[in-house]
């Protein structure tokens, strides 16, 4: 049976090595260190690595993939294939070329766009109607290598990052079980990416879900989507954080400056550059979530404020 490595770090990369557990040998999983989480920084380990645990797999959680001791240490699983699917290490030459069958990409987006860490929530950012998995032959850069195949899905108005995720996962299992033989086979052809059509992505920070209310409604609720569940789109309320969980678009201009909060009709909304965004679900630092008329009946100074 073929002997697979497998490197992956999120809840992006469990239904993969779910798959990969059930039609192969995975001889061990390499997974990114555990990490203090949360408010109370506890460490913890990767899904990744809990899903492994609960298989009885070899785990390895090296710093560097970059020393001599760690290529050794590898080569004595002696892999077929190594499958990657958000690990969050580059895979220097020697690993690379350390299994017969070099190293494959479970990637979540549509190659060559969205390469990098983040591609799930920056689709949504930019409004791409779609989103999908890239199945590619690893090289030394970051995600540069060529095209294995592909499978697409639409992105729903309201989509999430949280949900498209969940269904990138799935995509990305199916796609590896149905993709491996004919790649071991040698009968998929890699097709050389047209770099000039990259787009690249980077690591999402908490600092990223502040909003800025000159930016248009349009943006600023993608925004809400793209950012949850983390690190959530975030205003202040009387120098408070605020939440927005769920916002809608309202095209309609309104001569309040951006950032005034209005009401119109039952509903509250913020006036921003272009349009208003529409507040239908908010959480208060500290306190439960509740919709947007909830916590304005509770903040009578609500309508009329400033956020930001």
């Amino acid at each position: 049976m073929t002997r697979i490595v497998f490197m992956g770090t999120p809840e992006f990369a469990v239904p993969v090595l779910q798959a990969l557990v059930e039609h192969y040998n995975v001889v061990a999983v390499y997974t990114r260190t555990d990490k203090p989480v949360g408010r109370g920084k506890q460490i913890t380990p990767s899904p990744v690595k809990l899903f492994a645990q609960q298989h009885n797999l070899p785990i390895e959680q090296p710093r560097t993939l970059r020393n001599g001791a760690e290529h050794t240490l590898l080569r004595s699983y002696q892999p077929d294939v190594i499958v990657v699917a958000a690990y969050g290490m580059i895979l220097p030459k020697a690993i690379l070329d350390a299994p017969p069958h070099g190293c494959v990409n479970i990637h979540a987006s549509l190659l060559p766009r969205w390469r990098g860490a983040s591609p799930i929530p920056y689709a949504i950012l930019a409004g791409d109607t779609e989103a999908g998995v890239t199945l590619m032959q690893m090289d030394e850069g970051l995600d540069t290598g060529p095209i294995l195949v592909q499978r697409s899905i639409p992105i729903a108005p309201d989509e999430t990052t949280g949900t498209l995720t969940e269904k990138l996962a799935q995509l990305g299992a199916q796609l590896a079980l149905d993709a491996l033989p004919d790649y071991l086979a040698g009968k998929l052809t890699p097709v050389p990416q047209d770099h000039a059509r990259a787009t690249m992505t980077q690591l999402i920070a908490k600092e990223d879900g502040l909003m800025n209310w000159n930016k248009s409604s349009v943006y600023l609720e993608r925004m809400v989507r793209a950012y949850q569940p983390w690190p959530t789109a975030y205003t202040y309320y009387r120098g408070e954080q605020l939440k927005i969980l769920r916002a809608s678009v309202l095209e309609h201009n309104a001569p309040e400056l951006p950032g005034t909060v209005l009401q119109i009709g039952k509903d509250i909304g913020v006036a921003t550059g272009k349009g208003i965004l529409l507040l239908h679900e908010v959480q208060l630092a500290g306190k439960r979530a509740m919709s947007a008329a909830e916590f304005a009946r509770g903040q009578r100074e609500l309508v009329g404020s400033k956020l930001g």
